[in-house]
């Protein structure tokens, strides 16, 4: 959303929310920029774009990508307990081997808690999916082989407009997804599947 000139003032509590946000600091392997956010999600909102290592400028990175949305309704929607909500989307490429492993959407959205938590985010009513992706390539694709991705949708309410943490959170768990060694100590990395799809 863009707080131009033209726009009604807006709230204080998404102005200091923006502020917050605009202060998060995320891993040199990200690269992180400002979107259109989706219309009519809620009466204010910001969206953020983050590739890990882009390998071409304006297509998503062949380690990984992401999206994170702020909203900001004053009417306080029932199912968010509270003003605000974020609204998260991270996927990953891997090797088949782990993308069969049945356990992957559990350690997927544990990761998830354990990056938010670290950041000390303040956070209630999370939900999410966590999507397994198996795919095998056909006819002038067969030379892909089999492939692999991890797609987690998620999204919780932060109890303040200090989202800093949120996205750092984000962004850590988007490294993490990637293959990036974590920033904490004892967490083990899943193994992505580097080579490029044509």
């Amino acid at each position: 959303m863009s707080d131009s000139p033209f726009s009604p003032a807006l709230p204080q509590a998404f102005a200091a929310a923006l502020g917050s946000l605009r202060k998060a600091k995320t891993r040199p392997e990200l690269v992180v920029n400002e979107i259109a956010s989706p219309a009519n999600l809620a009466p204010y909102s910001i969206a953020l774009s983050a590739d890990v290592n882009p390998q071409r400028h304006g297509s998503d990175s062949d380690l990984g990508t992401g999206r994170f949305i702020l909203l900001y309704d004053p009417e306080e929607p029932q199912a968010w307990g509270g003003p605000f909500r974020v609204v998260c989307f991270v996927q990953a490429p891997l090797e088949t081997e782990i993308g069969l492993d049945p356990f992957l959407a559990d350690v997927t959205w544990s990761w998830l808690i354990d990056a938010l938590d670290a950041q000390g985010a303040d956070y209630s009513h999370a939900s999410g999916t966590a999507t397994k992706i198996i795919s095998s390539g056909f006819g002038e694709l067969a030379k892909q082989g089999d492939g692999a991705q991890i797609e987690l949708r998620a999204s919780w309410s932060p109890g303040n407009a200090d989202v800093k943490s949120h996205v750092e959170g984000w962004g850590e768990l988007l490294c993490m997804l990637a293959g990036l060694p974590p920033v904490g100590e004892g967490v083990s990395l899943l193994s992505t599947k580097r080579a490029n799809r044509e």
